[in-house]
């Protein structure tokens, strides 16, 4: 069933789609235990939980929580959904799987931090406002022989993510690509981006990158 998805709410699109195909090539067991983080419409829980795994889905929005949660009941499906920045809701827990396909657009500066939808796509101005956070905190809250999961953009550096998640003790790699056409966002920054060195002018398409990080066992 296609997830209904509300005004400020991210809708599925590629990077979810990258992501989903991932996950359903994930050997996880019955009753794993599975952390979707900025779940947005709930579409990664809602896949997880088709595998008989114990879903928490976390997102910072409550309009994004709302329509998690009626999306997980519309596919009867069991999904635990809670409100709250990252993993500020779950901290003390430990998980099989943690998936995200957090904000990793590169992104001006204005002074503020970003507003409804822009949530789910504004990073900083490296794209990793998001991304280095999840690399320093999420290590702490997989199980051992745990996985985290997660998409960005080649934009915001997939080589540092490896480095951090090496670095914590994972063992990282890319273990998806996919070239896509630029969206709305990123063709609405083109001009800023080629000034960061970040595209060139000839360029009409975007990287995303799977990254898979496990915890030794």
């Amino acid at each position: 069933m296609k997830p209904l998805v509300p005004s400020g709410v991210y809708a599925p699109q590629e990077d979810t789609d990258l992501l989903i195909g991932a996950l359903r090539d994930e050997p996880l067991p019955y009753g794993a235990t599975v952390l979707d983080v900025g779940t947005g419409s709930g579409a990664l829980a809602i896949e997880a939980a088709r595998r008989g795994t114990h879903v928490t889905a976390v997102d910072v929005s409550w309009r994004a929580v709302c329509a998690a949660r009626l999306n997980a009941r519309l596919d009867r499906l069991p999904v635990r959904t809670q409100h709250g920045n990252l993993f500020a809701p779950v901290r003390g827990q430990s998980f099989d799987l943690i998936l995200a396909n957090p904000p990793y657009v590169p992104t001006p500066d204005t002074g503020r931090p970003p507003r409804g939808a822009a949530r789910s796509w504004d990073a900083g101005r490296d794209g990793r406002l998001v991304l280095d956070r999840i690399c320093g905190e999420a290590p702490a809250l997989l199980r051992p022989g745990g996985v985290l999961l997660f998409v960005h953009s080649a934009l915001s550096s997939p080589d540092r993510t490896l480095a951090q998640l090496t670095g914590a003790g994972l063992k990282a790699s890319v273990t998806r690509r996919r070239i896509i056409p630029y969206g709305p966002v990123l063709r609405s920054r083109k001009r800023w981006l080629q000034t960061r060195g970040l595209l060139s002018a000839s360029e009409q398409t975007e990287e995303l990158v799977v990254i898979r990080a496990e915890l030794p066992a």
